[in-house]
C-alpha cells in the first residue's frame, strides 16, 4: 500500500511541538527547521560550537508530477543536524527523495519530497529526542527500536540510482 505521498511540513512541525514537552522535559527552547540542502557533513567548527547529526530510516510515500506515478519506500533517509547552546535548542532537518522509476532519465532526474504518516514522523521524533537527551542532557539513550512491532514489508530491491541520498553517500538502505 502506499503510504502518504505529500511532503508536509506541517506535520513535521506539529508532532515536533506536540511531542517536545513529553520528551524534553527541560526549561530549554527548542525549535524545528527545514534546509533542503542540509548534509551528513559538520565541520570542525561547527562542531566545536555542538551541531550533531542524526540519520533517521522511514517508510514513505512519493509521486511523480510527470506521470502521477506513486511508490512508496521503506529506506527514506530524514538527516537531522541539532544543538542545545544555552537555552536554545535547534533542529534542522531534511528529507531526502527519489525520482520516479518511469520518468528518469539523464536529462531528468527530478527528485520528489517523501510525504510520510503521522505514525512514522512520530517514531522519527521519538528517535531523535532520545538521541538529543543522550547528547545533550547526558542521559541514557533508552529508546529501543526493537520494541516496536513494525509489519514486515515485502519490497521491491532499492534503486539507488534513483535516491538522492545513495547520490550523496547517505543512504539508509544499509541500515537495519
Amino acid at each position: 500500500m502506499v503510504k502518504s505521498t505529500v511532503w508536509c511540513p506541517k506535520l513535521w512541525q506539529e508532532i515536533f511541538d506536540e511531542l517536545l514537552y513529553n520528551e524534553l522535559d527541560y526549561e530549554d527552547q527548542w525549535t524545528l527547521h527545514f534546509d533542503y540542502n542540509l548534509t551528513n557533513e559538520v565541520t570542525k567548527e561547527k562542531r566545536k560550537t555542538g551541531w550533531k547529526v542524526h540519520s533517521h530510516c522511514a517508510r514513505g510515500g512519493f509521486q511523480c508530477n510527470t506521470c502521477s506515478r506513486r511508490w512508496s519506500s521503506v529506506k527514506v533517509t530524514v538527516l537531522f543536524h541539532y544543538r542545545l547552546k544555552k537555552d536554545q535548542g535547534t533542529v534542522i532537518m531534511r528529507p531526502f527523495g527519489q525520482s520516479c522509476h518511469r520518468c528518469s532519465n539523464e536529462y531528468n532526474n527530478k527528485y520528489y519530497r517523501p510525504g510520510f504518516f503521522e505514525v512514522e514522523v512520530k517514531r522519527a521524533l521519538l528517535r531523535l529526542f532520545a538521541k538529543i537527551r543522550k547528547n545533550c542532557y547526558g542521559e541514557q539513550d533508552d529508546y529501543d527500536d526493537k520494541s516496536e512491532v513494525r509489519n514486515k514489508v515485502l519490497t521491491k530491491p532499492h534503486e539507488a540510482g534513483l535516491c538522492e541520498a545513495c547520490q550523496l553517500g547517505i543512504c539508509c538502505k544499509d541500515v537495519e
